[in-house]
């Protein structure tokens, strides 16, 4: 399951980039200071860290140096009033992945931390993903059900990516189509996903594996 660390010291925009961020198959920890933050850390399992610049214990500058220092894979975006180019090149020198200043779109951030949240699925599925019969290698695009080779669309491959990745937790139909569907399209037609979810099922003759939960979405089903 995804992990959004979220560290913001202004209430009312902590909870918006909460509530923005809410997805299924995703768990939102938010802290308004580094003490509290580096305790979260410690336990593990944080897959983004959204990080304010300033914050009441601290500079997020620095704190972001000691994150990349510990995790240099763990994607951290910055979050900050300060919009002069000293600032940013700071952040980015020091290895922030993407840098917003305030104000900014919810929906435009949203869809930058979804950007960072593939690059680093792609990242965790390269050893393979393998249940029972099924032998899925995403970094070489090799699939295999009972040994034998199937050949996908580059959208089936995405569409199963990220529900193995997330299994058995449910995926929402819209969480799809964003993710999937990445063009800058202005609308998708949610026929297309539909239609991919039964090809992708009689390609790999995973009916019994690829469910439908109907009124919210698809889910990987680990077990028969």
């Amino acid at each position: 399951m995804e992990q959004l660390l979220i560290v913001e010291d202004d209430e009312t925009l902590n909870r918006g980039l909460c509530k923005a961020l809410k997805d299924e198959g995703r768990q939102i920890v938010s802290c308004e200071n580094i003490a509290t933050a580096r305790e979260q850390l410690l336990l593990s399992g944080v897959s983004l860290v959204l990080l304010d610049v300033n914050l009441p214990d601290g500079n997020g500058l620095d704190f972001l140096k000691e994150i990349k220092g510990n995790d240099p894979s763990l994607p951290v975006i910055m979050l900050t009033a300060n919009d002069t180019d000293g600032d940013i090149v700071r952040g980015l020198e020091q290895g922030a992945d993407d840098y917003i200043t305030k104000p900014f779109s919810l929906s435009v951030l949203k869809a930058r931390v979804n950007t960072q949240l593939r690059k680093i699925a792609v990242v965790k599925t390269e050893e393979g993903f393998t249940d029972e019969a099924y032998r899925f290698d995403f970094k070489n695009m090799q699939f295999s059900v009972d040994g034998v080779q199937v050949e996908l669309s580059k959208t089936e491959q995405k569409i199963l990516h990220i529900l193995t990745e997330n299994a058995p937790a449910t995926i929402p139909r819209a969480t799809l189509l964003d993710r999937v569907w990445t063009d800058g399209a202005e609308y998708v037609d949610e026929n297309a996903l539909s239609v991919s979810i039964k090809r992708l099922r009689d390609k790999l003759s995973a009916q019994n594996k690829i469910k439908t939960v109907y009124g919210i979405g698809y889910a990987w089903v680990k077990e028969s």
